[in-house]
C-alpha cells in the first residue's frame, strides 16, 4: 500500500541532509511524499492569505504519517512544532529520525539536537508524557534508516489505525 508521507525539519540548516533521506523514501515502491519546496515556495507562502499554517495543512492533507527529521536546531522551530501538533491533532502516524550524523556534503555531520517530539506532553494515569516516549525515534545512520525507514514509517500509520 502506497503511504503518503509528510517530513517536517528545519528547512535552512538540514535541507541537505533531509534531501538524502527524503530521496530513499519517494524512489521505492509505494512511498509518496509532498512535493519537496525551496526556500522562494516557503516564503511565497508567507504572504498568502492564511500563510504558512494554511500551506501546512494543505501539505498534510492525504497523509497518513509525519516523519520529523532532526537536527542540531530542530527542536526550537516554530513550524515544526506546529507540524507536529496538527500531525498529533490529526491522528497521523508520527516518529522521530535524529539526521544529525547525516553528512551533508558542503558542512559535513552536524551536533546532536534535541527531539523536537519531547517538546510536547500528553497526560497519562494523571502524568506528562513527553510525546517521545510514546512514537518511535531513531538515528538514521546508527539505525540503518536507509534499510528501516520503512518499516518505521509502516509502524507509525499502523499505530495511528491508518
Amino acid at each position: 500500500m502506497a503511504r503518503r508521507v509528510f517530513f517536517s525539519f528545519h528547512y535552512d540548516r538540514d535541507v541537505r541532509r533531509v534531501v538524502q533521506v527524503r530521496n530513499s523514501w519517494v524512489v521505492r515502491p509505494g512511498g509518496e511524499a509532498q512535493p519537496f519546496y525551496d526556500k522562494a515556495e516557503f516564503e511565497e507562502a508567507k504572504r498568502r492569505t492564511g500563510g504558512i499554517e494554511k500551506w501546512i495543512e494543505e501539505q498534510l492533507k492525504g497523509t497518513s504519517v509525519t516523519v520529523v527529521l532532526f537536527g542540531a536546531e530542530t527542536y526550537d522551530r516554530e513550524w515544526v512544532r506546529h507540524e507536529i501538533k496538527r500531525s498529533y491533532e490529526l491522528g497521523k502516524g508520527l516518529l522521530a529520525i535524529d539526521i544529525h550524523s547525516v553528512k551533508d556534503p558542503q558542512l559535513g555531520t552536524d551536533r546532536q539536537g534535541t527531539n523536537p517530539l519531547s517538546y510536547f506532553t500528553i497526560k497519562q494515569n494523571g502524568r506528562d508524557i513527553p510525546l517521545s516516549n510514546l512514537y518511535g525515534t531513531y538515528d538514521w545512520v546508527r539505525d540503518n534508516g536507509y534499510a528501516n525507514m520503512p518499516a518505521w514509517i509502516e509502524t507509525a500509520a499502523k499505530a495511528a489505525g491508518r
